[in-house]
This record gives C-alpha cells, structure tokens and sequence, in this order.
C-alpha cells in the first residue's frame, strides 16, 4: 500500500469532506460521508471563555485564556473596552518599524515622494502586527470592522499621502467612541472626501458618490430614493479638500436650497451650509434604519452569517439608546444567549486563519525589520485578502460562501505547513522545540499526541476520524506507541501540527 503524503490526505479524507460542511468546500471522493457543521461546532464544546476568544480575539492563546478565564466574560471585556489602560510594548516596538502607518499626511509627504506606496505598505503590514501580537485585542477586532465599514481601498488613487491618517484619526480614534462621531471625522477626512469624489463635487455639477454610499454604506442601507441622493448631493456640496491637501468648506462651490431627506430637513442657506451639511450627517447616524444595519452587521461579523433577529433588534436599541456608543453594543452582543448559543456557525477568513495561526503556534515578530510581515502581506495578496485592500467601497465580505473555494483551502494549508515547519515567514520567531512547546509532556501514543494537539492549537480534540486522517500522514493509527525514542516523531511532527491547523475545527470561530 502506498504511504498517504499530506496531499492525498487532504484531497481525500474525511476531514476534508466535513470542511465542505463549514462552507470551505474542497473537493472530496463521492464516498467520503460529510458530517453535518453542527457536529464540528459540538466538537468545541461549551465553553464560554473559549468561545468569546474565538470570536472577539484575532485567536486565543495559552495566556489570553487564562486571563480571561480569571477575570470571566465581564471582567475580560470590561479590561478590553478600556485599551489604554492595557501594556503593549511588544506591538509597540514592532510599530516602531513602520513609522508611516500612524503618520500625518504633512510626514508621510516628507519622507516618501508623491504618490508612494511607503504608507500604504506600512498600514497594511501594521495591521498584520497589531492583530498578531497586540494585547488590546478587543479593541483591534473593532478596529478591523470599522475600517471595513467606512473602507478606504489602500492602496487607492489619490490618498497615498492621508489613508495612514485616516486609519489614525477616524478609525482607531473613534472604533470604541461613538459611531456619528466617527461618521463625522470620515466625512470631513481627505482621504474619504477623495475616494469616494466629494472633493469634485460643486453647486455647478454635483457628484453623488459619496452622498449615495453615505446611506447606502455608512448608515441607512437601500433605503433612500434618487430623490434623496441628488438632495444630499447638493446638500455635500461646499466639503472638499484644499490646496494644503487637508479639509475645507469652501462656501463658494456649496449648493444652497431646502432639503427634506430620510426625514431630514432643513432650509440650507447660504450662511449655514456646513452646518446643515453636518446635521444631515447626524441625523443619518442616528436614524432607525442605521442602527438596524448596524446590529445586522456587527452579528454577522461576530455571531453568525445569518444575524439573529432578536440579537439585531436587542443591538438596535442599545445603539439609539446611548446616543450611537459603540462600547455597550459590543458587550450587549458578547453578553447576549443569542451569541453563547453561535458556537461553530462563523467560518474564519483567510486573514483570520493565518493570524489565528500564528497566535496559536506562539510565533512572535522578527528580531528585527519586518521581513515577516512582508511575507505575510503577500501571502494575504495571494488569498484575497490583505488588510485593506478590497477594491470595492463596500468591504470585504463577512461570510464564509465568499472564501470558500479549493485554491483558497490550500493556500491556508501551504501557509500552516510553512509556519509549522519555520520554512516562511523564517524571519519569525518560534520555539526552540516548537512541538514541546505545544505539549510539553508526551503521551503515549500517537492519538494521544494529536489530541493535546488539537486541545492546544483548537481548544477540544478532533473528531476521531479526522485524528485518524492526521496521523494517516505519519503511517500511524490512534494507539500506535509513542517514547521519546520514536525517531519518525521528529520528521512527522511538523505535519502533524499543519493538519490539525488544516483542520475544520481550527477554521471554525
């Protein structure tokens, strides 16, 4: 009989099929039984520290748990809602490396040449850090969510100097603040007055792309009328960006006239256009319909990709209620049954596998330079997914039908081998015995060993006939013997980590 290699085993195996059932389809023999996903999810268990990690962490680690388990799901995320207060040195100094990511537009002018991608670089790989190996993790998922809602495509035309700058004052100023403030800074910002063609937009020729996906994306959905577009367009008018290349209101270019939009109205003279301008803001910040897409959103993101109706409207209410405070909602949603009852029905992105990866394996950032984060960037570019750079205003996609695909499954196994083995990034840093450091006592036998595997890098052990399909790669059985002395374990062990990092398990949230 011919050995199995890790590729006929992930063609074929029963872990393999039962990935099908996550939404990750690859494809599988016609004989191969699917288990139902809701067999996966059972597989994790029940619990609640485990769970909440999954989900409001970029992934759990030995050290995450244990703080979170001391302090409960109400302490974790009352120390997580207050990020400054929480010591970030270790993603500190790797920021240090990438000085543009927090810049000013007038810095990143000065120490790069016009329309250089230098910022946008540095962004992209400053959010791969701070996902991996920040301890304000919370606060990073928010991060991530806002920047997807109010996207800026880095890179894009025209912001190679202000994007850094977005990402600083509008996102990661306001992710934990209030939403209309934060609606208020991306309308005022050059970097979304840009993308989006305000700044082109006068009383002579108003251009309605950033008035349509104001409501369409930002706040109320499809709701609104062509009518309601061209009035906000003309009410826009005047928010454009000067020649020092910041915000400014220039009256001039403003198209005066009453306005009654979405059951906003006002006289709009003359005299008060900006102010007007900012009220229409508001008010969509505050409108039913926006908290509704809002609650919708940040289920999907973090409960299900079907969003719970009564979570949705539980959510809604918590947002009208403290005036669009985003803090209480997100610990509304943590705290809700309609989230405990999630486990297993969210399917990790390309982005989140590879982060949740890394944090699992205990990989840390390079001693120096960020050649690692250039690997992973790349990597990311690979799989669709590098932090960002959706083309589209609208975001990447939140559900797990979207990554689905087998080209797509076996870059996230490629990725895990090479982690697992420190082929690439080999800039990282690991273990010195990376199997040790995963179980630090060794059992006795070889299905022993994948089960304080999987207990380590997923959180519950595998399905048994996934452990099965594991070891099929070592050419061993469940209850072959296990010493010290095996010296096959130094060769399999690598393997044997990826897969259990390939399996659906571990692709589950």
């Amino acid at each position: 009989m011919t050995k199995p290699t890790r590729r006929t085993v992930l063609a074929g195996s029963v872990a393999t099929a039962a990935l099908a059932a996550t939404g990750l389809a690859v494809e599988a023999p016609a004989a191969a039984a699917a288990p139902a996903a809701g067999s996966l999810a059972a597989g994790l268990g029940n619990d609640p520290i485990a769970h909440l990690l999954r989900r409001a962490t970029f992934g759990a680690t030995p050290e995450s748990y244990a703080e979170a388990a001391n302090l409960g799901v109400a302490g974790w995320l009352d120390r997580q809602l207050d990020p400054a207060r929480i010591s970030d040195a270790t993603c500190d100094a790797v920021l240090k490396r990438l000085p543009l990511a927090g810049a000013d537009a007038a810095t990143v002018r000065a120490k790069s040449s016009k329309n250089s991608y230098d910022s946008f670089k540095q962004l992209g790989r400053a959010v791969i850090a701070r996902a991996a190996w920040s301890e304000r993790q919370l606060f990073e998922q928010a991060v991530s969510f806002w920047s997807n809602h109010l996207h800026v495509t880095a890179p894009s035309s025209g912001v190679w100097d202000t994007r850094a700058d977005y990402d600083r004052t509008v996102i990661r100023k306001h992710a934990l603040g209030k939403f209309a403030d934060m609606l208020k800074a991306s309308a005022r910002h050059p970097s979304m007055l840009t993308y989006l063609d305000q700044r082109s937009s006068t009383k002579a020729h108003p251009n309605e792309n950033y008035a349509r996906e104001l409501m369409e994306l930002h706040t109320v959905g499809l709701v609104y009328t062509e009518a309601d577009v061209l009035a906000a367009a003309r009410l826009l008018t005047g928010m454009t960006v000067g020649k020092s290349g910041g915000y400014v209101y220039d009256a001039s270019a403003h198209a005066t006239g009453a306005v009654a939009i979405l059951g906003f109205q006002h006289a709009n003279a003359a005299a008060d256009g900006e102010s007007a301008a900012f009220a229409f803001i508001d008010h969509l910040a505050r409108h039913t319909a926006t908290a509704e897409r809002i609650a919708r959103k940040l289920c999907v993101r973090f409960v299900a990709d079907e969003a719970p109706a009564s979570l949705v409207t539980k959510l809604a209410k918590v947002y009208l209620d403290n005036d669009t405070a985003i803090a209480p909602v997100l610990r509304a949603l943590f705290t809700s049954p309609e989230f405990a009852a999630s486990v297993g029905q969210k399917i990790r992105t390309p982005f989140e596998d590879t982060i949740a990866a890394i944090r699992a394996l205990g990989l840390g950032p390079d001693a120096s330079g960020v050649k690692s984060l250039d690997a992973l960037y790349n990597h990311l570019v690979s799989a669709g997914n590098a932090p960002l750079r959706w083309s589209a205003p609208n975001g990447y996609p939140d559900v797990a039908a979207a990554w689905a695909s087998p080209s797509a499954f076996l870059l996230r196994c490629n990725l895990h081998l090479n982690l697992a083995t420190g082929w690439y990034p080999k800039q990282l840093t690991r273990p010195a015995d990376l199997l040790k450091s995963l179980v630090p006592v060794l059992p006795g036998t070889y299905g022993a060993l994948v089960d304080a595997l999987a207990t380590r890098l997923v959180g519950a052990k595998l399905p048994a006939a996934h452990t099965a399909a594991v070891l099929s790669v070592a050419g061993k059985v469940p209850t072959s013997p296990l010493t010290v002395k095996d010296k096959s374990l130094a060769g399999s062990a690598p393997y044997l980590i990826a897969l259990v990092l390939d399996s659906p398990s571990f692709q589950l949230r």
